[in-house]
């Protein structure tokens, strides 16, 4: 005999399967809620996209961890123009792009007081562990919010900090509402902040300045990692050896060792990842782009400056988590830009390329002006092929402001290996954004701050003096840079689609369950999160 299916009414069918619905959906919400006690933000300064390649076999710290464990995108660039270090920084956790976050270059000239300023350089603020009577720096420039500045206020009791060599790598990342950035000040060779932040150092960064961790370098060898038994090393930080001398410190990995330590205290004695809400710690690694900016990226210096990198990355994360746990943890990998092979490195292999001295590309331009228009001082300001005008010598010679402009492009583009010339019309207008290169330009724009004239240099042509290299350009070896998520909530593998470095912010963001940043561009990488 076959048994009876007792018969529901379709209404009570549906009221069940919604309730089944809801709880699953509750369910989601109670696991995607599980945000993690703190975000580490690593950026390596001038760390190319083709290091994590050219180098993985040598990697087998915590860059390797990243790579075998972590979200990897392997097209993450940054489509604005230019690619340095102030700008790379601010966009990171704002997610915006110069045209909206008004930080424009690492400096620029100032129309209003007459004066160059850097993108963090603040008259109104004091140092603190410095030189007495020394200005401090800021993000007053910063006209848009991090991801910082939105966890405090969304009311989140989370501690945000910055570290690095350079106050602009610390401050930018950062925000704000920052608790603190510090930086390294090579005057006093003292981890220094502003008074923007406190009034006073804590006594923790007191005793780490009166410990004077740089003591324990004076003197030391750069050796290779792979040295042999009398292999010369590759410089020294003793005057008068009979290797080059290194330099400051920054110009060698024990800049990055520095960090590394101080990173570690900050932790420590801030108690990061041990608030009820989520922290924060902005961790820049400078000593590579000093390193870079020297020799190039194919010296055998940045070589072992990568890989010490990731030995030190490695012993952070041991460090974080063995106090919090792996599991409360999220770390984001990347860079603020890359680099251009030394001009002479890529003429030894066949390939384009060049140094070019700025001062003379304006004298050239200033000299057709004057035979124009009439004499004066044509530019104010002269910085790698941003160029500012002279308001002056314009009403001194009745002259128009767009004719001078126009005339000044045109003289421009007939000048050996300079690839576009965009005037301030231009932009104004739209113009010239038709491709990628021409859209990371006007990217790069904002009104009441940039130039009159920007010249772009051919591909692997620089402004810069031999014999070392620099970056700034919208080709690839400048915006091709590492993006890796890691940690719990995070899906591992390698995504080949391209992303812009501008959608870090609004992912972790949304991970946080906080509001986007205010001028950020970017999208939600939801591939990244399990």
């Amino acid at each position: 005999m076959m048994k009876h299916f007792q018969r529901y009414p379709l209404s009570l069918v549906l009221l069940f399967l919604l309730f089944a619905a809801v709880n699953s959906a509750a369910e989601d919400i109670k696991h995607e809620a599980k945000k993690p006690k703190l975000v580490l933000l690593v950026v390596v300064d001038q760390f190319r996209y083709d290091y994590l390649l050219r180098f993985r076999e040598d990697y087998h710290g915590g860059i390797a961890r990243l790579l075998n464990n972590g979200a990897v995108f392997a097209d993450a660039r940054y489509p604005q123009f230019p690619t340095v270090t102030a700008v790379g920084h601010s966009t990171i956790m704002s997610g915006a792009t110069p045209s909206v976050s008004g930080i424009i270059n690492n400096e620029w000239f100032d129309r209003e007081t007459g004066e160059s300023v850097t993108s963090v350089s603040d008259q109104s603020t004091a140092l603190l562990g410095g030189t007495p009577g020394t200005k401090g720096s800021s993000p007053h420039r910063l006209l848009v919010s991090t991801v910082g500045d939105e966890l405090k206020m969304a009311g989140r009791t989370a501690k945000v900090i910055g570290i690095s060599i350079k106050d602009r790598s610390a401050i930018l990342p950062v925000g704000h509402m920052a608790d603190a950035a510090y930086w390294f000040d090579g005057e006093s060779n003292h981890f220094v902040t502003s008074d923007y932040y406190m009034k006073k150092l804590p006594d923790w960064v007191s005793k780490v300045n009166d410990d004077r961790p740089i003591f324990k370098y004076l003197g030391a060898d750069w050796t290779p990692l792979n040295a042999k038994p009398g292999d010369k090393p590759f410089c020294s930080m003793k005057a008068g050896a009979d290797v080059r001398f290194c330099g400051t410190i920054e110009h060698t990995p024990f800049g990055n060792e520095l960090l590394e330590d101080f990173a570690e205290k900050a932790i420590e004695h801030e108690q990061l990842g041990s608030h009820a809400g989520t922290d924060m710690l902005s961790l820049s690694f400078s000593a590579n782009d000093y390193v870079g900016h020297d020799l190039g990226p194919d010296a055998p210096e940045v070589r072992d400056v990568s890989i010490r990198t990731d030995q030190l990355l490695s012993k952070l994360l041991d460090f974080i988590n063995a106090r919090i746990g792996q599991e409360n943890a999220l770390v984001i990998f990347t860079a603020d830009h890359g680099v251009a092979p030394a001009p002479n490195v890529n003429n030894a292999r066949k390939m384009p390329g060049g140094w070019l001295k700025a001062s003379d590309y304006s004298a050239k331009i200033g000299t057709q002006l004057a035979e124009k228009f009439g004499k004066g001082n044509w530019f104010r300001f002269d910085m790698y092929g941003f160029l500012y005008l002279n308001d002056a010598t314009i009403i001194q010679n009745n002259a128009d402001r767009v004719e001078v402009r126009r005339f000044a492009a045109e003289v421009a583009r007939r000048l050996p290996h300079i690839a576009r010339v965009v005037t301030r019309d231009d932009f104004l207008h739209g113009n010239d954004s038709a491709d990628a290169v021409g859209r990371a330009l006007q990217l790069g724009f904002y009104g009441p701050r940039s130039a009159d004239l920007e010249l772009l240099p051919e591909p692997y042509y620089i402004f810069g003096s031999q014999p070392g290299t620099t970056h700034a350009t919208p080709y690839s070896y400048d915006n091709h840079v590492p993006l890796i998520f890691y940690g719990a909530g995070i899906h591992a593998g390698v995504h080949y689609d391209h992303v812009a470095i501008n959608d870090i912010a609004p992912t972790l963001a949304a991970i946080l369950q906080v509001e986007t940043p205010s001028g950020s561009s970017g999208r939600v990488l939801t591939e990244v999160v399990k």
